[in-house]
């Protein structure tokens, strides 16, 4: 059974990636683009389009309040 993946997003390119989720914390994801940590988001993310940056501020702003998508 494959594990389950998660939305991991970096906030300044306003990328996501389908990652399998390291409940451990073992790695660290980084954005192949710039190179910045990628948050996990959860998996029942709605990711918004990248030139959408009203909807990206305010996920920011979710992210960094903690809370997750699940």
């Amino acid at each position: 059974m494959p594990r389950a993946s998660s939305h991991f997003v970096c906030l300044p390119c306003r990328a996501s990636f389908k990652k399998p989720a390291d409940y451990a914390r073992v790695r660290r994801d980084v954005c192949p683009r710039c190179g910045e940590q990628l948050l996990n988001a959860g998996s029942a993310l709605a990711v918004p389009k990248r030139r959408d940056t009203a909807a990206w501020r305010a996920l920011a702003v979710l992210l960094a309040a903690g809370v997750r998508f699940r």
